[in-house]
């Protein structure tokens, strides 16, 4: 699979590298806005590790990447973590960044676009803008870990959803426990 994933000023980096660590055999595209940048310094040891597999992009609003570009062939967009502010202007089909202009493309090209929304609460203008997404054609998946596999670290608890994310990306995985096998 070809691959964007995008990361954005939200907490939650940890999330980030747990989805690059485990799309290995994949093309991955990834872009990391200034915000999501100075997060990652500040919660992951050592910044964030890009897998050899990895093309890196800096988001500057710059349109010559492959991905803001209905013509160019991509299977799955993931922003992990989405900030609100993202998701309202994806929402709201603002296009003034690479990110929310590639997210507009696989939402028109009907091409699986993914959200990691980490936020709480959620105000009314954030439900309205992820139901929007979720009308549009777009999954959200909100950061919101499962306990019942019993996961004993922080990594194990973040696998919870990135587990969901690759199963709704149809990548096979064994990050957690399935409910009832237990």
């Amino acid at each position: 699979m070809k691959i964007v994933v995008a990361a954005t000023g939200a907490s939650g980096a940890l999330y980030t590298q747990r989805l690059l660590d485990n799309l290995t055999g994949h093309e991955i595209h990834y872009i990391v806005t200034d915000h999501a940048h100075e997060v990652q310094k500040l919660e992951l040891p050592g910044d964030l590790k890009l897998p050899a597999n990895a093309i890196r992009y800096d988001e500057n609003g710059s349109m010559f990447v492959p991905f803001v570009s209905g013509s160019a062939k991509f299977d799955a967009m993931v922003i992990i973590p989405a900030s609100m502010g993202t998701v309202g202007r994806i929402a709201t089909g603002v296009s003034d960044s690479t990110v929310a202009r590639a997210a507009d493309v696989f939402l028109k090209e009907r091409r699986q676009l993914i959200l990691v929304p980490r936020e709480a609460p959620y105000n009314l203008i954030h439900l309205r803008n992820m139901a929007a997404l979720t009308e549009a054609g777009a999954t959200i998946i909100p950061a919101s870990p499962s306990f019942y596999s019993k996961p004993t670290t922080i990594t194990g608890l973040v696998d919870t959803i990135i587990a969901r994310v690759l199963d709704h990306l149809g990548i096979a995985n064994q990050l957690t426990k399935r409910w009832q096998s237990i």
